[in-house]
């Protein structure tokens, strides 16, 4: 009977690991169905580009507006957006109340 519960304890010890290993789960959300991946690159180019276009819509609206107002009247993403918006900061031709971007 002894040999039965020794059995028995090591066959439980060895059932654990896997036990535990298989509680151990990666759960990775998937990609909505269509959506592509941007890639922005970032060198000093592209970002006085985007500046530019960034300064561009600013100057057409005459008015604050959110890094989503501006994405959009740019047509850019909001990615593309916040890089030029660092560049115009940089330069000092910004000013915001928090919100929102206007030209300084």
């Amino acid at each position: 009977m002894a040999e039965k519960k020794a059995t028995a304890k090591k066959a439980t010890k060895a059932a654990e690991p896997k036990a535990a290993a298989a509680k151990k789960t990666t759960v990775k959300k998937a990609a909505p169905k269509g959506a592509a991946k941007a890639v922005i690159a970032i060198n000093a180019e592209n970002a006085g580009f985007k500046a530019g276009d960034v300064y561009q819509a600013l100057a057409a609206a005459e008015k604050a507006l959110t890094v989503k107002e501006i994405a959009k009247a740019a047509k850019i993403s909001e990615e593309e957006t916040l890089l030029g918006l660092g560049w115009l900061f940089k330069e000092g031709k910004l000013a915001n109340d928090g919100e929102k971007v206007t030209l300084a």
